[in-house]
């Protein structure tokens, strides 16, 4: 087993009034008079939250909430990778690694993983429990950066790395939505003799086949016309993320605007308010893991690393990934799900849900249906 460093995070106090004075000094500029939301990030809210920001965010008490768990570092592929172990309650709790994507990081579980490690505290089952592994992806958060970019395909044989050879389990379930189902799906690719199953709430992966028949016809049309708009953030980040780092890496404000429109655009919200799912302080929490590590630019590369890998196909021979897997659909999904004629195509489906609420960032969003569908799913495999 490889050795593991115990991590606790903590920010210099020069940072966090570095960041503060950046903030506070940013050079306002205009907007179109009648944009909302649709030209980008808007200019009212961001002036209320980068306000709220500077006179009543407090990291230290977000710090001190990240470090209420186990947190670990341990060398894999030349980096130290950065993850979160909570182990479950119980006699024989069942490993699940669990990972974000972008703009996301360890701060979407926060209020998810005591419901995964401890059912009991929150009126379910003991026998439901997980030893909770999160990990932050390569080149983001609190891991080491990656020498080059690293697609999802790479990282989850990171992640398989510190599962096995780590922490040494011989089996363990993987869960992810945006880049953590790419990665789940890897795993479960890759690596079926240990990883016994997957759980993903999003589809990212393509079959070599087109769609067939007018339902898959549809969806893919309208998928291609829903992406348009989508297309701008991920195309740069896939090709010149280099060129939009010199910019993001010197402005708060402009990391800050960069990921809040994708948690407004991306979220099941109400009355075009984000803050009718999330509060500031978890928006700016999560911008400021990425602040505070000065890994927006290398967490960008994960897009140039997955067009390297071959893009969204899983496999040219037509393969599909053989273990049990869940699917749980969230409506407001950015990327909106196929027919399941065609998810099955790519995964050997066993659980198929279609949630009545619920967003991109499902963990946070809506704890309680997915935690309830994990539990559900980690039922039905054969351990």
């Amino acid at each position: 087993m490889s050795s593991i460093t115990p991590f606790n995070v903590s920010v210099a106090d020069e940072t966090l009034d570095a960041i503060t004075t950046r903030v506070s000094e940013y050079p306002w500029h205009e907007m179109p008079v009648d944009g909302g939301w649709d030209f980008g990030t808007n200019m009212e809210y961001m002036k209320e939250l980068c306000a709220y920001w500077v006179s009543d965010f407090d990291w230290r008490n977000q710090e001190t909430e990240i470090n209420r768990f186990a947190h670990y570092t341990a060398p894999i592929d030349g980096m130290d990778i950065h993850f979160i172990h909570e182990k479950g309650s119980g006699l024989n709790p069942r490993p699940l690694i669990i990972s974000h994507g972008w703009p996301g990081t360890i701060v979407e579980f926060l209020d998810f993983i005591d419901l995964l490690a401890h059912p009991e505290n929150h009126g379910g089952n003991i026998e439901d429990a997980f030893d909770v592994v999160a990990p932050s992806l390569p080149g983001f958060g609190f891991s080491s950066k990656p020498p080059r970019p690293y697609g999802p395909r790479k990282m989850a044989d990171v992640f398989n790395t510190l599962m096995v050879d780590v922490l040494g389990y011989k089996t363990y379930m993987a869960q992810g939505g945006d880049w953590g189902g790419a990665i789940s799906s890897w795993l479960g690719y890759d690596y079926p003799s240990v990883c016994a199953a997957i759980h993903i709430n999003i589809l990212t992966m393509r079959h070599k086949d087109p769609p067939s028949g007018p339902e898959e016809i549809q969806w893919a049309a309208q998928f291609d016309k829903d992406q348009l708009i989508q297309d701008g953030y991920r195309t740069q980040q896939a090709t010149k993320p280099q060129t939009l780092s010199y910019a993001m890496m010197d402005s708060p404000v402009g990391v800050a605007a960069w990921i809040l429109e994708k948690m407004h655009g991306w979220s099941d919200i109400t009355d075009d308010n984000v803050e009718s799912v999330y509060t500031k302080d978890q928006l700016l929490t999560n911008i400021m893991v990425y602040i505070v590590t000065r890994t927006f630019n290398t967490a960008s590369w994960i897009y140039y690393g997955r067009r390297e890998e071959g893009g969204r196909l899983l496999s040219p021979e037509g393969k599909r990934v053989e273990v049990p897997t869940a699917c749980a659909l969230f409506p407001k999904e950015l990327l909106a799900w196929p027919p399941r004629s065609y998810a099955e195509r790519i995964y050997n489906i066993t659980q198929w849900t279609e949630m009545p609420r619920g967003g991109h960032f499902a963990a946070m969003e809506e704890p309680d249906l997915l935690i309830e569908d994990i539990r559900k799913f980690a039922r039905s495999i054969d351990w």
